[in-house]
């Protein structure tokens, strides 16, 4: 028989001895090595059970109080977490970087470059930084509102590429066709209400290529 989160927690809580401050302390470092944080007002709300944790969070709880994350969920399985090894696999491993703002996929919008927080992704995303995307004109290349976008930096891509283009202060993602023989730079959206910003002559000099997407970060939908 399936229960809660909720009942899980504090089935814990009784059995070992714990306070939610006792909970908070050992998930700390497991939250801050995720580049997140667990509060007291979100834990008092699970252990309550008013809210559910989302499964990011929920596998970082598992983590620090060493039960296996679908015991957790309430389901009727062993409560003793199995290595890795046991059953033949390796542990993914992650890396924090760095997430800069917001960038638009419809039309500019300020790209702040303080580094406000981090995301967690696998070693072999090799990302300089991330972006949170905005609007909804790269659909079609499957980048929507709100996924995080890791950009790796440099200042030239091949045609075609998606890529974080400054315009100015306002940043945009978008596929980027530079014809050096016009002096023409497209960049094309992946939705067809969109139509290409053309860039040409002494516009180009407004136009610097932050660098290109190579992986994305999307919510389950």
């Amino acid at each position: 028989m399936k229960t809660t989160t909720s009942e899980r927690l504090k089935q814990l809580m009784h059995e070992r001895g714990l306070k939610q401050t006792d909970i908070l302390r050992l998930a700390e470092p497991h939250f801050k090595s995720a580049g997140t944080k667990l509060n007291k007002n979100d834990l008092s709300q699970y252990v309550s059970g008013k809210v559910t944790p989302g499964q990011f969070k929920l596998s970082l709880l598992s983590l620090a109080l060493d039960v296996p994350e679908v015991w957790l969920m309430g389901y009727d399985v062993p409560k003793t977490r199995l290595s890795e090894e046991s059953f033949g696999i390796m542990p993914i491993t992650v890396k924090n970087i760095p997430l800069l703002g917001e960038i638009s996929c419809g039309e500019p919008v300020f790209a702040s470059e303080d580094r406000q927080s981090y995301v967690a992704a696998g070693v072999n995303v090799k990302a300089d930084f991330c972006l949170k995307a905005k609007g909804d004109s790269m659909i079609n290349a499957r980048i929507y509102d709100g996924d995080i976008v890791f950009i790796e930096k440099c200042d030239v891509v091949e045609n075609g590429t998606v890529a974080a283009v400054i315009i100015g202060d306002d940043a945009l993602l978008k596929r980027v066709f530079f014809y050096p023989e016009q002096g023409k730079l497209l960049l094309v959206a992946e939705n067809t209400k969109y139509p290409p910003l053309v860039y040409m002559g002494d516009e180009l000099n407004e136009v610097k290529i932050l660098g290109r997407a190579i992986a994305f970060q999307s919510d389950v939908r």
